[in-house]
């Protein structure tokens, strides 16, 4: 009987222990990547990169992003987001045909290696960049997408923390920036109700350089694990759910089946599914994710790629292979957004929203008499009701912060952007 109860107990704290979410890499106290056994290979030169299976020198990849811009002018331009502490240049590519130059097109943004020790998104970024430019006029998917769609693609967000011994090397590089700042922790927090510390220089940069543009989806590439980690990071799911909280987890779902195509073990040293609300996994606050989904009315999803921080560069290409296929569909994502400016909402709604963004008061028309309106925050929390009239109705933002809101009767939807 003791031996019974005793195997028992070893269950139930062995399923318990199962149960439990792998660490979160960004939530305690970073270890650094023992890279000692590791083969880390540097390219110093554009021509070294050829088969991928390296990591490009500073040099290099100002290189090889100045190249593609000389190479393909007609859809690739070049753009300075800012610099770093150290005066290292923070890069950002546009890929946009010129078909369609007359209509709205969304926009979309890639970003990479916001902690600087996590290179496998760098790489898999230059790749991406890379591809779209040879395949465009060749593949006619991919022309479609770079016609249809503005592609903003950032590889290296914290250039100092991946160079912190020398622009030669990405050994010895560390999360933080020169200043041993956390980058992914200093942005502005719409939830704490803290006073906002002070941005760092590559993060400011970053704001201007979000608030310049209209996108509407985004991905932030990271490493140390394999996962894919909607918003919010603010919040357990069961505090306040992410309003789009189903669309996200279709979303993740079709990432992670299609990376599965090439490796069924991959994305599941955290979820058995490959995904989690980050809130679920730990709870973070000045994290970009909430800051880009809060302030910019864009779905940022945050990509967890590698278990390694820093991947031995032979595994390079294999990455590729689980990820390429997936990384060029999420950008095709953007066709399913929901209900955001520009694109239609899947629920077709029929209230109109307008002038959208606005900075005091919105009319809303479509709203039979007596039926009720309800006004929320980007969280999902109620406001106020209202109730229609049977004529166009005014509804005040002017003593709301700037931000999202959402306007919602019945099944349909709209959000606002006050300015």
């Amino acid at each position: 009987m003791k031996q019974h109860l005793l195997l028992l107990a070893l269950l139930a704290t062995t399923l318990a222990a199962s149960a439990q979410l792998k660490p979160r890499p960004d939530a305690f106290p970073p270890v650094a990547e023992t890279l000692a056994t590791k083969a880390i290979t540097m390219a110093s030169s554009v021509d070294e990169m050829a088969s991928w299976d390296r990591y490009p020198s500073y040099e290099t990849y100002v290189a090889m992003m100045q190249r593609w811009a000389e190479q393909y002018p007609e859809i690739c331009s070049l753009d300075t987001i800012g610099t770093s502490v150290q005066g290292r240049l923070i890069l950002a590519v546009q890929i946009e045909g010129q078909r369609l130059a007359d209509v709205y097109k969304p926009q979309f943004f890639y970003s990479s290696t916001i902690h600087g020790d996590e290179v496998t998104g760098y790489v898999m970024m230059l790749r991406l960049i890379d591809t779209l430019l040879a395949s465009y006029g060749n593949s006619p998917r991919l022309t479609a997408l770079v016609d249809e769609v503005g592609i903003y693609i950032n590889p290296l967000a914290n250039p100092d923390g991946t160079y912190r011994r020398g622009n030669h090397t990405v050994r010895g590089a560390i999360r933080y920036n020169a200043d041993t700042v956390d980058l992914n922790r200093t942005f502005p927090d719409p939830f704490s109700g803290v006073a906002a510390k002070a941005v760092p220089q590559e993060n400011q940069a970053m704001i201007d350089y979000v608030s310049a543009h209209r996108f509407r989806l985004s991905a932030n590439l990271h490493g140390g694990a394999e996962v894919m980690n909607y918003p919010w990071d603010s919040f357990t799911s069961t505090m306040r759910p992410h309003p789009e909280a189903e669309w996200w987890q279709e979303v993740c779902k079709r990432f992670v089946d299609t990376c599965r195509l090439q490796s069924r073990s991959y994305l599941r040293d955290v979820t058995e599914s490959g995904y989690t609300a980050g809130g679920d996994w730990y709870v973070i606050g000045g994290g970009r994710q909430d800051y880009m989904n809060h302030y910019h009315n864009c779905l940022e999803l945050t990509m967890e790629i590698s278990t390694a921080k820093t991947v031995p560069s032979e595994q390079l290409p294999t990455y590729w292979h689980y990820l390429n296929a997936a990384l060029i569909n999420y950008i095709g994502e953007i066709y399913t957004l929901p209900g955001t400016e520009g694109i239609a909402d899947r629920s077709a709604s029929l209230i109109q929203v307008y002038p959208n963004p606005t900075i005091n008061s919105v009319v809303v028309r479509g709203l039979q008499q007596g039926e009720r309106l309800e006004l929320l925050d980007i969280t999902g929390r109620s406001l106020a009701t209202l109730t229609a009239g049977g004529t166009p109705m005014l509804v005040d933002l002017g003593n709301l912060p700037r931000g999202i809101y959402l306007l919602r009767t019945g099944n349909q939807c709209a959000k606002v952007v006050k300015h």
